[in-house]
């Protein structure tokens, strides 16, 4: 079992950052990709961006295009932990952030491979 639990969401003005961060408990946090996903109201959950390991100390990211070269995925193995570095925001942007866990390393794109959750933090962007 793997506990995570999110925090750094707020109301912050377009152009501005926030930085979430994820925290791990449980088994091995290394083993698992750790993915991002946001959900805005009325809308379905959405992929923001992804780490998995890419063999010996390497990891990938990938990202959404609608966040490319704005957010920035990274993970503190040491600290259980991985985070998610917003710039540029947007009021697009606004929607309940979440972080979640995946013992496999395909199809990351998709929540469907994730197997578990956090409770997820909010993110208000105002125009």
């Amino acid at each position: 079992q793997v506990q995570l639990v999110e925090s750094g969401g707020g109301l912050v003005q377009a152009g501005g950052s926030l930085r979430l961060s994820c925290a791990a408990s449980g088994r091995t946090f290394s083993n698992y990709a750790m993915g991002w996903f946001r959900q805005a109201p009325g809308k379905e959950r959405e992929f923001v961006a992804c780490t998995r390991w890419g063999g010996g100390s390497t990891y990938y990211a990938d990202y959404a295009d609608s966040v490319k070269g704005r957010f920035t995925i990274s993970r503190d193995n040491a600290k259980n932990s991985v985070y998610l570095q917003m710039n540029s925001l947007n009021p697009e942007d606004t929607a309940v952030y979440y972080c979640a866990a995946a013992a496999g390393r395909n199809g990351l794109i998709s929540p469907k491979v994730y197997d578990y959750w956090g409770q997820g933090t909010q993110v208000t962007v105002s125009s």
